[in-house]
């Protein structure tokens, strides 16, 4: 794996490290150290059955945390997929607060009803749009979110980055998931174009004026900003 510097051109600023058995043993350690109940053990069976890559249970955990440390009643998250990251979102959540949750596959969005329903959500807690993200989220109201949570198509983080900004009251959280690109976006020998954006991408969250930004090592690496 190449040496990722902050001269080179394409790199996020950063010298990479040699991931130990050590650390490995570690983070594995930190992400299963939340365990989860029944109802986000199924969804995630379900969300294995179907296809998809649920957030790790780190990942999970992370996410209840920045939603519950913001106070966030309204949450959008992009990529619905079979519930399991909103599960988590809305235990963080406010007792009042309800999550919009946007995907392009209604079937995925039926198996997160369900997911909410076994979690003990009621059904206005959630608030679940089908259709592309890029077409939904000019539809919401500026400044009116706590949080925003991106697990979707990685070449439109960028985009999603944009609308974030606008959806997000100042203290609102941004995260995005996959930030590492199962590694190959910390490499710079690896030039696909995924890659490539998601360094565009942390480059851009860690130098905006308008954020505090943090890389956490979850699972593929989950990308955080406070906005000011």
């Amino acid at each position: 794996m190449s040496t990722v510097s902050a001269g080179q051109t394409g790199t996020v600023g950063y010298e990479e490290r040699a991931i130990t058995g050590n650390r490995q043993a570690s983070w594995a350690f930190a992400d299963a150290f939340v365990a989860e109940d029944d109802a986000l053990i199924r969804a995630r069976a379900r969300s294995h059955a179907s296809g998809l890559r649920p957030v790790s249970p780190g990942t999970g955990a992370a996410l209840r945390l920045l939603a519950a440390a913001c106070g966030a009643k309204h949450v959008v998250e992009i990529g619905t997929g079979a519930g399991v990251s909103g599960i988590h979102l809305l235990h963080g959540m406010r007792p009042d607060g309800v999550l919009t949750t946007v995907d392009t596959e209604p079937d995925r969005q039926q198996l997160a009803r369900e997911a909410y329903r076994e979690a003990g959500f009621a059904a206005n807690r959630s608030r679940v749009i089908p259709g592309a993200a890029l077409d939904v989220l000019p539809r919401l109201t500026d400044g009116a979110y706590d949080l925003v949570f991106c697990d979707a198509d990685r070449l439109e983080y960028l985009d999603y980055l944009d609308e974030s900004l606008r959806l997000l009251r100042p203290g609102g959280v941004l995260c995005f998931e996959g930030a590492f690109g199962q590694g190959r976006a910390l490499d710079a020998a690896h030039h696909d174009m995924e890659s490539m954006r998601l360094r565009e991408l942390m480059r851009a969250v860690r130098d905006h004026a308008r954020l505090s930004p943090v890389l956490l090592p979850t699972d593929d690496g989950l990308l955080c900003a406070v906005a000011r």
